[in-house]
């Protein structure tokens, strides 16, 4: 019995077949075909039950799996406990709130699962503060909206955001700023680089038009809430949108490409610490 022919037992349960679990290593289904049949040979009892379309396990094949991920497990903790680049200490992230509830959820507990001696710290603010603090080293990196032009940081490029127009749901169809007949725009406070982007998209798309009031809130519950009862209107990323359950009190219209935006993770130029680039790897691999 072999780590690697572990490994392709594994990856032949997470996936239920050979195919799928061959291209998820990268190899030829006829070479996990053949390990699989070798890990039975060395064990003496069959792991799967073999159908036309999927493969299921074996009462011996449910023992070995939670044998072979503990195994598994343990070797990656050995790997780490050994390496001299191992991530461990602190690594406090700085993030938009809206990245912070749609994006980071399954990375970072990807994250404390894999190095769960590493001391991670969240923490949430506008843009423009985000990358103050990370300048003023009271953040070793965040997640900020583009565009990134500051020599002092490198930023890594993570996914694309779209910005949707909110309004209430009895509000008339919005496809230009001179629609909205509502005036409060209601938005985080001064710093958000969204808020920013939807003042912009009033005075250039609407020539000149923007609501004459300003209704400042701290979550997109509250924005949503208040949206919804005809307070205001607002934008709001789509991934926020997408996480909230109908049926909605609100509707959701483009901006266009001024709604458009890239999320990057900056952080202070030569910044190696193993726990930062594991994070970083982490957040690149989910996109």
């Amino acid at each position: 019995m072999e780590l690697a022919e572990l490994e392709i037992f594994r990856a032949v349960v997470a996936k239920g077949g050979i195919t799928r679990a061959a291209e998820r290593l990268n190899r030829v289904q006829s070479n996990v075909t053949t390990r699989i049949k070798q890990l039975e040979e060395s064990i003496g009892v069959p792991l799967f039950v073999r159908d036309r379309r999927r493969m299921v396990l074996t009462a011996a094949g449910e023992a070995l799996l939670d044998y072979a991920e503990r195994i598994l497990d343990l070797v990656q903790e050995a790997r780490q406990a050994v390496a001299p680049q191992s991530p461990r200490g602190r690594l406090r992230i700085g993030s938009m709130e809206s990245a912070a509830a749609s994006r980071l959820p399954a990375p970072l507990a990807e994250f404390h699962r894999r190095w769960p001696e590493v001391r991670l710290e969240l923490s949430t603010a506008p843009t423009e503060v985000l990358i103050s603090q990370v300048r003023d080293f009271k953040l070793d990196a965040a997640l900020v909206a583009g565009p990134i032009d500051d020599p002092a940081f490198d930023a890594t490029p993570l996914f694309k955001e779209e910005l949707l127009l909110v309004t209430p749901k009895s509000h008339r169809r919005v496809r230009v700023p001179e629609d909205v007949m509502l005036d409060t725009l209601i938005v985080f406070e001064q710093g958000c680089a969204y808020r920013r982007h939807a003042e912009s998209w009033f005075t250039a798309v609407g020539k000149g038009r923007r609501p004459g009031r300003t209704l400042e809130l701290a979550s997109y519950h509250a924005i949503l809430a208040c949206v919804a009862a005809g307070a205001g209107v607002s934008v709001v990323p789509r991934s926020v949108i997408a996480m909230q359950m109908e049926p909605h009190g609100f509707s959701t219209y483009s901006l266009g490409k001024e709604g458009r935006i890239t999320t990057y993770l900056i952080s202070r130029r030569a910044q190696y610490a193993a726990s930062f680039l594991a994070l970083r790897s982490l957040l690149m691999a989910s996109v």
